[in-house]
């Protein structure tokens, strides 16, 4: 009679939660020795107040940590940020893209489906960027929800948090801050809104993404940014 090795199928998971979990039975591992993390930003960034269950959400509780651990990790060598968001709450994805570029090791960004309203600084927050070809970018004023006092505090306030949103974007970008506002509030554009859709090959044209590319090209210039840390490192020492 053929013997099992028990413990190792209790702590193997069944394929009906890697459906639950994942949403899929057989789930690709990376290699032991492989030194790229891949961080997943979709759906709506969620941040101070909870959002209904029935909304696909990146909490920015999780990723912060994560950012932490992959930045003390000797192991990780570089980082893959993947993006199609729908934007979300504007502190808590500035605090993401914030951590994101002040990162040590090489980062890269690829934005596919879309990287929308405050998805734009968490693209262009890494060292490098793409945009797949068919992927957008919405651009527009931030806005408020629930309760809004009618002072001019209130739209002061606004216009502070808006200025945040545009310096970092200048800052991380080979955007100037005049062709972004007028992005920004450009009118016809957006149905019911004021702003710009920015399509895959026009973000690369204004200097708010580097390039247009894929999974590949994305994976092979993570790589060169890998590899010339390590020649720094070298001369360093």
């Amino acid at each position: 009679m053929e013997e099992r090795d028990i413990s190792q199928e209790e702590t193997k998971p069944s394929p009906a939660e890697n459906i639950v979990q994942l949403g899929q039975t057989n789930i690709p591992q990376l290699s032991s020795d492989s030194t790229i993390h891949c961080l997943t930003i979709v759906g709506q960034i969620e941040g101070h107040i909870q959002l209904p269950p029935q909304n696909k959400t990146t909490k920015y509780e999780h990723l912060i940590p994560q950012i932490v651990a992959i930045e003390q990790n000797p192991n990780i060598e570089g980082l893959l940020v993947v993006l199609n968001t729908v934007g979300g709450d504007v502190e808590a994805g500035l605090a993401i893209a914030e951590m994101l570029a002040s990162m040590s090791k090489p980062t890269v960004s690829i934005v596919l489906g879309g990287g929308h309203s405050i998805g734009v600084p968490i693209a262009v927050s890494c060292d490098y960027s793409f945009i797949a070809e068919t992927a957008t970018m919405t651009i527009h004023p931030i806005r408020l929800t629930g309760l809004v006092i009618g002072v001019p505090q209130t739209f002061e306030y606004l216009d502070k948090m808006q200025e945040r949103v545009v310096n970092f974007v200048v800052k991380h970008s080979n955007i100037s801050e005049e062709k972004f506002k007028e992005l920004m509030f450009s009118k016809g554009n957006l149905t019911r809104d004021i702003g710009t859709n920015v399509v895959g090959t026009d973000a690369v044209k204004y200097g708010l993404i580097d390039e247009v590319g894929g999974l590949s090209q994305a994976m092979r210039k993570l790589r060169e940014l890998i590899d010339h840390s390590h020649q720094q490192g070298a001369m360093l020492q």
